[in-house]
């Protein structure tokens, strides 16, 4: 097995065998040529080798060159960070889209909360979110109000939308349910919501509110998003397989296309609500 090459120096262009040699300490059998050691005629070998170098040279004068360029510049932690406060409601978010999945939800709502655990887990976006409410009531002004500020926070931290993909589709099964998410982060808000959830309610949940949060959501975002359910016949099933794929979809969309080189992903040059 050849010994790989310690000690060479990329900035170091290699003139000949000897040269070779005296940088690298090795045996010329365990030089990466092969079977150049095999060959007797010592004249053969030593052009065969020079022959070699020069190949070399060519891929390190090329190495060298990218290495020279300037390193392109990698996106800033993309985080936005929101506080709602109303008569009704106090709502912070944090989201941060460049994260590893790391949820920390407590909004009093339980099944909400399993709900935001998905939205990170499967989203690879650290997701903070500490909520208090008129709950004696209903969940419905907590509910909302957290996604409004989780569309504002997803808002920030996208910026100008320099470099994404843009679009995002993702479909996902949870058992008998199967769920298919389309959106488009283009500043344009719209909510198509096709789903049949069978009871009134998910442990306390309310399951009018799911609608309800994701056109909170898209208001303030300002993303076309269309859920669509595939089959489903358990109300818990349904609703977790539409935010496991809604988290697929916008992590889709938010991740960065390396082909744009930076540039905004629309033909008119600009993504925004104005």
């Amino acid at each position: 097995m050849s010994t790989p090459i310690r000690s060479l120096s990329l900035s170091t262009p290699i003139s000949s065998p000897h040269t070779l040699l005296r940088k690298t300490l090795v045996k010329p059998e365990s030089l990466p040529f092969p079977y150049i050691h095999c060959f007797r005629d010592s004249k053969l070998k030593s052009r065969l080798i020079l022959t070699s170098m020069a190949s070399l040279n060519s891929h390190v004068t090329e190495a060298n060159s990218v290495s020279a360029a300037p390193p392109q510049q990698s996106p800033s932690c993309r985080v936005g960070e929101v506080r709602r406060v109303t008569k009704e409601t106090d709502v912070h978010v944090k989201i941060n889209l460049d994260g590893s999945g790391i949820s920390e939800s407590s909004t009093k709502i339980p099944f909400l909360d399993h709900m935001l655990d998905q939205l990170a887990s499967h989203g690879l976006f650290d997701v903070y979110v500490k909520a208090s409410g008129d709950i004696h009531i209903d969940d419905h002004h907590t509910n909302e109000d957290i996604a409004l500020a989780i569309g504002t926070a997803l808002l920030q931290a996208l910026g100008d939308r320099k470099g994404i993909n843009r679009f995002g589709h993702f479909s996902a099964p949870l058992d008998e349910a199967a769920i298919e998410v389309i959106l488009d982060l283009s500043g344009r808000p719209h909510l198509s919501c096709d789903l049949s959830i069978p009871t009134e309610r998910v442990g306390t949940y309310d399951t009018q509110l799911v609608e309800h949060f994701f056109q909170s959501l898209v208001n303030t975002s300002g993303m076309t998003l269309h859920i669509r359910q595939l089959a489903g016949k358990n109300s818990h099933h349904i609703i977790e397989a539409t935010f496991k794929a809604f988290a697929r979809a916008l992590r889709q969309a938010t991740e960065f296309d390396l082909r744009r080189h930076g540039s905004i992903p629309s033909s008119k040059g600009v993504l925004s609500r104005s």
